[in-house]
């Protein structure tokens, strides 16, 4: 496998990072993931724009220019065989004397890979999968992809241990997003999910479900969900880069709805199948 590093590409083997790399050390850094389809990323501007805004809300000068992020990205995907990959790119704050106070004028560490990408399985989109509730104890600045993730971490390893596959979160008595997802409930026919704010990630892939539901007539609404509303929600989906949208089928041992990917799902993920790939001519 072959990734970039500081300017260079080489095997993934071969990439070192002095062990004062305040990313290591502190977690000093944040990362997107990109979805790529027929060699193409998807939705690359909306990644390279929140990737800009992480960097501003944690004071780290952008090492790229967009152009050259893309000239990047693309030149890894040309690296590796797969058509459809998911690129990671990870930016720290450079190396540094250990003090928590971080000084000015450094170079920061630019670290990128790409993998098949792993989307769900066929029985996944038909069954649908199983979810857990836990506690929201994560900062106060999830709008923030930092590789800070050790909450994110120990709550989806919740799910692991139940034999589940996403931990839905609850802050307050009402829902924030799951550990690696958003997350979209449907009552009535209506789609609902959280507003943006700094309690949950501003996800690509969020943009992208409330623009398909807009295109194919799918009434949406970004408002608070209760915890006694999401145990009584007709539907139930986690959505992310690479999970795309995945009904959630039962939460802590009981059958969402009918305990079946319900039909706004069914209409979503066509929706997503039908326009993630580049078009053709």
């Amino acid at each position: 496998m072959i990734c970039y590093l500081n300017g260079e590409f080489l095997p993934l083997a071969e990439a070192k990072i002095p062990v004062l790399d305040r990313g290591f050390i502190f977690g000093d850094g944040v990362y997107e993931v990109i979805p790529v389809y027929d060699r193409t990323p998807l939705r690359l501007d909306g990644h390279l724009a929140r990737l800009q805004r992480s960097l501003d809300a944690i004071r780290i000068g952008n090492p790229n220019t967009a152009s050259r992020w893309t000239e990047l990205i693309r030149e890894l995907i040309a690296q590796h065989e797969s058509t459809d990959q998911s690129v990671y790119v990870h930016v720290t704050r450079g190396v540094a004397k250990r003090d928590h106070a971080f000084p000015k004028d450094l170079a920061p560490t630019v670290f990128m890979m790409s993998n098949p990408l792993s989307t769900p399985s066929a029985e996944q989109i038909e069954r649908g999968v199983a979810a857990i509730t836990g506690t929201d104890n994560r900062w106060y600045r999830c709008d923030i992809k930092s590789t800070a993730l050790l909450a994110n971490v120990l709550l989806r390893q919740l799910a692991i241990d139940a034999g589940a596959a996403e931990t839905v979160l609850l802050r307050d008595g009402f829902l924030t997003e799951g550990s690696a997802a958003n997350i979209f409930a449907v009552k009535g026919g209506v789609i609902r999910t959280p507003p943006k704010s700094h309690l949950i990630l501003p996800g690509i892939t969020y943009d992208f479900i409330l623009e398909l539901a807009a295109a194919g007539g799918l009434p949406y609404e970004q408002c608070d969900v209760s915890e006694g509303e999401l145990r009584n929600v007709d539907e139930l989906w986690l959505t992310s880069a690479t999970r795309e949208v995945l009904a959630i089928t039962t939460l802590d041992g009981h059958p969402v709805g009918n305990g079946a990917p319900g039909p706004i799902f069914r209409r979503m993920h066509a929706l997503y199948q039908a326009h993630k790939r580049p078009k053709k001519g």
